[in-house]
């Protein structure tokens, strides 16, 4: 185990900062909140209470008005391992 200082953050609102690092790496533009709300299986109104949580706490930055702006201030060494969701991976192709 490391010495180092712990992080400022929840285990829950760990898993939101490396979803969104994790998308924004991937898709090279932040997710939108529906995006998080279907990772999460959570409510609108759940994602949007996160997201002022996290910028409340100084943890993401977004710009007022502009959608898909969502900035993690967290240095990618300190976000934790985004995990698998709980659910399995729903899919249209019909299995046999």
């Amino acid at each position: 185990m490391s010495g180092g200082p712990k992080p400022g953050f929840t285990p829950t609102q760990g898993q939101y900062l490396a979803f969104i690092d994790a998308y924004t790496r991937v898709n090279l533009r932040p997710p939108a909140q529906a995006d998080i709300q279907h990772r999460f299986g959570v409510t609108p109104p759940s994602v949007h209470q996160m997201i002022l949580t996290l910028e409340r706490a100084g943890l993401i930055r977004r710009q007022p008005g502009a959608s898909r702006s969502i900035e993690v201030l967290v240095p990618p060494e300190q976000l934790p391992v985004l995990e698998m969701p709980d659910q399995p991976v729903k899919t249209s192709v019909p299995r046999y």
